[in-house]
């Protein structure tokens, strides 16, 4: 089992998300335009202490990777939690490239002996076997670098939960710990019943992650049920993020609320000057200490 890092950076800075405000966003886009410029503020975030990344597979990582391997004895030691899939990327890809040259462009291997695998898996509806290629596809860019956790995004989770596609789940987690030797993961809006589904799937203490605060945003059901979880002795390894709600709350209370929680393991946030990353950095740690 991989011991995650207590406070994680995430990436919706660097790639205009900002739940709240367009404004924001289209000063972030500006911001950021620049690769090393990302890569910046990763230094910083280093600086700090914290040396885990939790991204998307944006095709922009593909190029702070780049960037890093430049150096790899500052980045020995740094680990990418990354965050699949990135749909936007394909839908892009298809309309420039085409599907063939798409699949070329991101998939390993010989592109005809993919292009049938993936035909074959389409056509027996192997939904399972497609998901195995799509990951392989997204993990390419990570090469190389260490990825102990690999997350699925929350609008696959939450949708093939409706669904109750649950093999899905099953060859996920086995796929990426037999393939990357690495913990499946998996982000969603709805804890509990995810919580529930792994627990009834056999997948076990899995890596959850999801939006915890305390006014309840982005969190589908109800607070006391999220707080009931993260008292009890299920078995799961709880990653908290949007603890601010989009800037709703100040840090203080914000982390006040979050840090009450021993069970949770991380907490994911988003920043980008080094004032607000230390200063959340601190907060979390000093009353993590406070909360044992």
């Amino acid at each position: 089992m991989n011991n995650m890092d207590k406070v994680i950076l995430g990436d919706n800075q660097f790639f205009a998300v900002n739940h709240l405000s367009d404004e924001r966003s289209r000063a972030q886009a500006v911001r950021f335009k620049e690769d090393q410029s990302i890569l910046d503020v990763l230094d910083i975030a280093m600086d700090c202490g914290i040396n885990t990344f939790m991204c998307t597979t944006h095709d922009r990582i593909a190029n702070i990777i780049a960037l890093m391997k430049k150096n790899p004895e500052k980045y020995k030691d740094f680990k990418f939690y990354p965050c699949m899939p990135y749909a936007h990327k394909y839908a892009n890809a298809v309309t420039e490239l085409g599907i063939l040259g798409t699949m070329k462009a991101y998939i390993p291997g010989n592109i005809l002996a993919v292009a049938s695998k993936a035909g074959i898996a389409f056509m027996k509806k192997d939904f399972p076997s497609l998901m195995e290629l799509l990951v392989d596809a997204e993990m390419k860019m990570f090469e190389g670098m260490n990825t102990p956790v690999i997350f699925l995004q929350n609008v696959i989770v939450d949708l093939l939960m409706g669904l109750g596609m649950d093999e899905i789940f099953i060859r996920y987690a086995q796929h990426i710990r037999k393939k990357y030797n690495a913990e499946p993961g998996f982000i969603t809006m709805n804890m509990p019943r995810c919580v529930d589904m792994c627990e009834r799937l056999g997948i076990e203490n899995p890596i959850i992650c999801s939006s915890i605060n305390k006014i309840g945003f982005r969190m589908s059901g109800s607070i006391k049920e999220y707080e009931e979880y993260l008292r009890s002795d299920k078995k799961f390894r709880p990653m908290a993020m949007q603890c601010l709600a989009a800037g709703a709350l100040k840090p203080q209370e914000a982390m006040e609320y979050v840090c009450q929680f021993p069970k949770i393991e991380s907490i994911l946030f988003g920043a980008s000057s080094r004032a607000h990353i230390a200063q959340n950095k601190e907060l979390i740690e000093n009353l993590s200490i406070q909360s044992k």
